[in-house]
Parts: C-alpha cells; structure tokens; sequence
C-alpha cells in the first residue's frame, strides 16, 4: 500500500483525490498550506504528492525541488485551477511527473497515480545500479546527481543523444563519461567541433574523399563518421552545422551508409551518436537554420549540463579538483586555502561556469607562486569587485543626493509623537484644499468643513507662513 501526500487549500479537492485514493487501496494524508506539506514530507515517507500551483503561503512550483530532495523523493502530480504552459514546463522541467488540470476525472487522477507507483516499484526492484565512471564530473548535487542518472541510462543504450548547456558547462565531459561507461568504450570517441569546420572541406572532413576527388586529393582519406566506425561520433555544436550538409547528414543517421567525395560505392559506419549545443535548436528550426526532421532525430535522450550558478554547492569540490590538477600541472606544491578564499569562490555566480573557473584559478596560481595558502587577493581582481558590490543592497535610482545610513540604528520616536505629526500634516492638507476650493471665502469654508469660526482661524494662524500667505 502507498502513501500518497495532498497538498491543497481547497478541501473539496483534498477529499476527492483522497476518495480517488482510498479507491485504488492506498492511503492518504491532507495538509493545506505549503509549509505544513513540506514539512510532512521532510519527516515522513511519501510515495505520490499531489500539489497545487496557488496556495495561500506561496507558489507549490517552488518547493518542487525541496520535495524531489526529501529522502523519499516521492512522485509529485502538480495540480491547477487555471493551466498555463510556461507553469507546466517549469514543473515538468522541475521533476514532477504530471500536470493536471481542476477539475480533473476520476481516470485523470487514477492513471498517473497507477503508472507513478508501478515506475517506483520497478526502480526499487530493478537490477543493482552499475559503477558509472565520473572522470573528471566533480560534485554532489542534487542537479549533478540526475544528470549522472541520465547519463548513465544514455550509457546502457544506443540511442541518440543531444547534450544542452551553456558554454563551459562540461558538455564534452558528459559525453565522454557516455562513451566511457558504454559497451563502445575500448572503441574510437571521435569529436567533431562544428565551429571549426571548413565550409568548403565540411563533406570531405565528415564523409571522407576519393583519390582525385578535388584538386590536391591526390589519395583517399577516411572521414570523421568511418574513424567513428564501432564507437561514439561527438559533434559538438552542432547548431553550426552548415545547412546545406543537415540534409545529408540526416540520412547518414538514418542508414549509417554514406558515399565519400568523388566516391563511388557507399560505405558503412556503426557510430553512437552524442551530440551538444549551447543554442536553442527550436529557435533554429523556427528561422530557417535547422531542420526540424533533424532535430527530432537528434533528441531521442536530451541531458541539459547545468550552469554554475545552479549548482554553487559543488562549487568547493570542483575548486579543490582543479586546483589539484593544475598544481600537477604546473609542477608545484598543493595549496590550501584561507576561508574567505573559500567565501569568495562560492558567493560569486561564475557567468563562463566551469571554463571561467579553471582560468580564475589558474591566475590565481601563478599570483600565488610559492605561497602555501590561498588569499582572495590571488583571484582576479574583477572576481573580487563583483562579489564585493554584491554584497550591498541595491540603491533605488535618485536623482538627488544618496543617502547616507548610519550603522547604528536610531531610538524610535513615541507613539503621541508620530501621532501628532500625522494629525498636523493631514490639517494643513485639508485646510490648503479647502481655502483653494472656496477661493477665500471662509464663511463658505466654515459651512463645508463643519469648523467653529474660532476653531477654524486657529487653524489658519497655525498654519499660516511667516510671511502672513495663505498656506500652500
């Protein structure tokens, strides 16, 4: 028998998924506000969470991954009164297994709760998790963890593979642990780096050519595709590949068959394909630079290698890796380092990831020389200064002269005090206003205000400038 957690403010709902529930002859628990579920989830086991979009103390999108981080990471179905496609990528993205619309059926409810828990069970008695080789993958996130899990399932296969991310993010190293960790990694892992290739000479460094193909060919040469002949073709960045050669390229995929330039007969490769991008290959496809029927052939398994930024908690880990390696490298001493080394490398958000860190850091060596330990004074300068501004909180724009703000905190005023000024500035308001619809004349003043003649000329002497003008 399962758990199943219901996250809603709406008891109706609450009660008739838990109906829906007990139905299938599994329990049920309901809680109505997002810190209440999550706290039930942090301290007990869960297998299905039901979770509304719009709750009184917040957005359940957010705590998504909290839930998926609890110790029984349990499936999580989000539910919503008005559907919004950005709100079902971002939960999708964010690891639930479904999307669901209010008011749903009693199948709609059933169907992912069944198909959740016979994927549960299927992982819980499924084969022992192989060893996967990490190589130079260093850290222990949450985000880092699934993309290994992925990873690892691209390794067990023979399907294609397109690796997403920003520059710098390790795409290649994903790719190798794929071939590494596959039954193809005592075999050739041929890169190709899309940017780099000739546009004249593409089909030739790809395809291969025949003796006499074009002038200089004065003998034939194996492409890129037949060295990758029984293990892993890499073609990173591959929204650069040249339009016109997409097309061919496709049926390449498609039959593993091509015909070498100038060639005559066609030749065979057995290649795995692992491709990359930093571009948004659908953005591609809707301007004319790709083709829609290669991108879907590209995408049988998409893995997206997160940015620094969103996984700063490897940030340390990654940083002693490198650290290590480039020490060897150099041929020095290991370092260790101070702790507001420490507090620097972790507060900053690394915009050029992994590739702006092993740069930093080898700065930040050859500043050291042959000191010991590590200061902030080591990394780049320009590290520091962003790290520094944004430690102070922002300024609204003002035309006029900033303010300053002590330190120390000021003695609140007394309540009768705050009062009075607030009485006293909400009469000279009024009396202003009124004088300036009455246009003087304060026999009508007396009558719309409801004042005492006497009442009324205190106010006015009160409130009267120096100079004996009207109040303004």
């Amino acid at each position: 028998m399962a758990t199943v957690l219901i996250i809603d403010d709406d008891k109706l709902i609450c009660d008739w998924i838990a109906n829906v529930v007990t139905r299938l002859g599994h329990h049920s628990v309901s809680t109505h506000l997002l810190r209440e579920g999550l706290r039930k989830v942090q301290s007990e086991s869960f297998d299905i969470v039901f979770l509304n979009v719009q709750m009184p103390d917040g957005s359940g999108l957010e705590i998504i991954p909290k839930i998926k981080a609890a110790r029984s990471s349990p499936e999580i179905i989000v539910i919503t009164e008005l559907g919004d496609p950005d709100e079902a990528e971002l939960a999708i993205k964010s690891g639930a297994w479904d999307y669901l619309e209010k008011p749903a059926s009693i199948e709609a409810i059933k169907l992912p709760v069944i198909c959740a828990l016979e994927y549960r069970a299927g992982r819980m008695s499924g084969k022992p998790t192989m060893v996967f080789k990490r190589e130079a993958i260093v850290g222990s996130s949450k985000k880092l963890n699934s993309c290994l899990e992925l990873l690892a399932q691209a390794a067990g296969s023979n399907v294609n593979v397109l690796i997403t991310g920003e520059s710098g993010t390790g795409k290649e190293l994903f790719a190798k642990a794929i071939h590494y960790n596959s039954s193809r990694a005592k075999r050739n892992f041929v890169v190709v780096d899309c940017t780099a290739l000739p546009e004249t000479l593409v089909e030739s460094v790809l395809f291969g050519h025949a003796r006499g193909a074009f002038t200089g060919a004065d003998r034939s040469e194996e492409g890129l595709i037949k060295q990758a002949d029984g293990g892993t073709l890499f073609l990173d960045e591959i929204g650069e590949l040249p339009f016109l050669i997409q097309k061919r390229f496709l049926r390449v995929i498609q039959e593993h068959r091509f015909r070498p330039v100038g060639g005559r007969q066609e030749i065979e490769s057995d290649f795995r394909l692992v491709t990359a991008t930093n571009r948004n290959l659908e953005e591609g496809v809707l301007h004319g630079r790709f083709r829609e029927d290669l991108l879907f052939r590209l995408r049988t398994l998409v893995i997206e290698s997160p940015p620094l930024r969103e996984i700063l908690e490897d940030v340390q880990e990654l940083t002693e890796y490198y650290m290590n390696a480039l020490c060897e490298r150099f041929g020095i001493e290991s370092k260790g380092a101070s702790p507001d080394f420490w507090d620097i490398v972790t507060e900053y958000n690394w915009p050029g990831n992994v590739r702006e860190l092993i740069q930093a850091l080898e700065k930040a060596l050859l500043s050291a020389k042959d000191e010991p330990i590590m200061f902030p004074k080591h990394l780049p300068t320009y590290i520091r200064i962003q790290v520094a501004r944004n430690s102070f909180p922002k300024k609204p724009a003002s035309p006029g002269k900033p303010e300053i703000r002590s330190s120390v905190p000021k003695v609140p005023p007394k309540l009768k005090e705050i009062r009075k000024a607030a009485v006293s500035e909400a009469e000279q308001r009024y009396l202003k206003d009124l004088i300036s619809f009455v246009g003087g004349d304060n026999n009508k003043a007396c009558r719309i205000s409801g004042l005492s003649r006497s009442r009324f000329y205190t106010l006015l002497r009160k409130y009267r400038p120096a100079d004996g003008r009207r109040p303004t």
